[in-house]
C-alpha cells in the first residue's frame, strides 16, 4: 500500500487502479480494511483499528484518498468536505482536445441509480444536482491530451460526464464515449493532489500522488515537467 501521508488522526493513501475504496456487493476486500489491517499491523493494535471513509473514488480511477484515522478527524473532515474546504485536483486524459484550453463547465447533473450512470443537461431538470468544475489544457503529446481538473462540487461521476459532454470523454472510459478501453481495465482519470488546513492540528496539508506507472501516464508527466 502507497502512503502518502500519516499522522495520529489521517491517513492518506495511493489508491491503485482496479482497488475499491469501500466494501461493496462484489466482496472484494477493500481499500478501508487494507489499511486497517496496515495499521492494527504497524502498531501492534489487540483489536480493529478504526478507520473512516471520508469520500471515494471510482474504481476504475486512481489516486489520492483520504481516510480519518479517529471518529473526531472523521466528523471534522465531513463537515469540511460538505463546505468544500478540501480542495481535490485531478488529472485526466482525452483523445480530443477541448474546446477551449481553459473554461469553467457549469451543468446539471441527474444520476441514474439503475445504470450506475450521470446524465448531463445544461438546464435545470427534475431531481438534478448542480455540477461544476474548472480544467485546464496541461500538455499535448501526439495522440492525447493531459488536463487539469478542480471540481467545485462533488457529484456522481461529475467530470466523467461533464467532460463527455463537451466531446472529451476520458480515454478508456467505455461508459462515457470512450472509443476503446484501457488494457487493465482502468480509466485515465487520477486523483493528483489533496489540499486542506488539518482538522485537528490546523497545519496545511498538501499531498501529491505519483502517477500509475505506465507509459503514457510517465509521458504526460515527463512532458509537465519539462515545460517548467
Amino acid at each position: 500500500m502507497d502512503v502518502l501521508y500519516e499522522d495520529n488522526h489521517i491517513i492518506i493513501v495511493n489508491k491503485a487502479v482496479g482497488e475499491i475504496v469501500q466494501g461493496d456487493k462484489t466482496g472484494d476486500k477493500p481499500l478501508s480494511e487494507m489499511v486497517a489491517d496496515y495499521l492494527k499491523e504497524k502498531y501492534q493494535k489487540p483489536g480493529d483499528a478504526f478507520v473512516g471513509v471520508v469520500h471515494r473514488l471510482d474504481r476504475p480511477t486512481s489516486g489520492v484518498v483520504i481516510f480519518a484515522k479517529t471518529s473526531k478527524a472523521l466528523a471534522r473532515l465531513n463537515d469540511m468536505l460538505r463546505d468544500g474546504l478540501v480542495h481535490k485536483t485531478y488529472w485526466v486524459i482525452v483523445q480530443q482536445r477541448p474546446p477551449q484550453e481553459s473554461d469553467r463547465l457549469e451543468h446539471w447533473l441527474v444520476r441514474n441509480e439503475q445504470q450506475n450512470k450521470s446524465y448531463i443537461y445544461n438546464k435545470e431538470k427534475p431531481k438534478s444536482k448542480k455540477a461544476v468544475l474548472n480544467y485546464r489544457l496541461l500538455v499535448s503529446l501526439t495522440r492525447y491530451h493531459l488536463l487539469e481538473v478542480a471540481l467545485q462540487t462533488g457529484r456522481h461521476h461529475q467530470i466523467r460526464s461533464q467532460l463527455a459532454h463537451i466531446g472529451c470523454p476520458i480515454k478508456g472510459d467505455l461508459k462515457y464515449g470512450s472509443p476503446r478501453s484501457n488494457p487493465d481495465g482502468s480509466i485515465c482519470l487520477h486523483a493528483r493532489r489533496v489540499q486542506f488546513v488539518h482538522p485537528v492540528s490546523k497545519q496545511m496539508i498538501d499531498v501529491t500522488a505519483p502517477v500509475p506507472d505506465n507509459s503514457l501516464w510517465l509521458a504526460a508527466e515527463q512532458a509537465v515537467e519539462g515545460r517548467g
